[in-house]
């Protein structure tokens, strides 16, 4: 297991408390179904709403394991991602995609199984004319995010941390797992969170 696959196990919840340097993408991103859950270093990107040809650029690029992050300029006017990209995507290794933006086809897509992260649905079509800007720096949702961050998301948020980071504060969230871990054990036990965190 890679130490992204790793950081899925844990959760986002888990690494914010953990590691405080975690960065939460305010946006209002949601899973397309809410089992889905992904991690890996982002690929960035720059999409012109109305137009996919960058997002088909990057699916070229992308390296196996990588995070398709794209700036959408927030646009719900148009889906510029579907079933076909998911394939290809997975044909790719890709690990998911996260779009400030719409997608179409959610159903499809959650039945691959590929987890994609967005702001909203439109079946729409676009076109296929502008090439964008790639491995760039983002803003999305307030937070701002480079080509090779870590990039974890699941049912309840998207945590952003740079690279450096990631064996350090996988370590730490690994550490406060096994604390709540043992917490839990006590309750079931019958101690009480008062006691176990003595605020009696």
């Amino acid at each position: 297991m890679t130490p992204a696959q790793r950081l899925v196990t844990l959760g986002t919840a888990t690494l914010a408390e953990a590691w405080p340097s975690a960065r939460v993408v305010a946006a209002p991103l949601r899973g397309l179904s809410p089992g889905m859950a992904m991690a890996g270093p982002a690929r960035t990107l720059r999409c012109q709403p109305g137009d996919n040809l960058a997002l088909h650029l990057a699916i070229a690029a992308a390296r196996p394991g990588e995070v398709l992050l794209v700036d959408y300029g927030e646009s719900l006017a148009s889906g510029p991602f579907g079933e076909i990209m998911a394939i290809a995507c997975q044909m790719r290794g890709i690990a998911g995609l996260v779009i400030d933006g719409a997608v179409r086809d959610s159903a499809q897509i959650s039945g691959l199984g590929f987890p994609v992260f967005a702001r909203g649905l439109n079946i729409c079509g676009t076109t296929k004319r502008d090439r964008g800007a790639h491995d760039i720096t983002l803003r999305l949702g307030g937070t701002t995010i480079a080509s090779g961050d870590i990039v974890l998301a699941d049912a309840d948020a998207i945590v952003v941390l740079p690279a450096a980071d990631l064996e350090a504060a996988l370590a730490a969230a690994t550490a406060r797992a096994a604390k709540e871990a043992t917490m839990m054990e006590r309750l079931r036990a019958g101690e009480t969170t008062l006691s176990i965190l003595g605020l009696q």
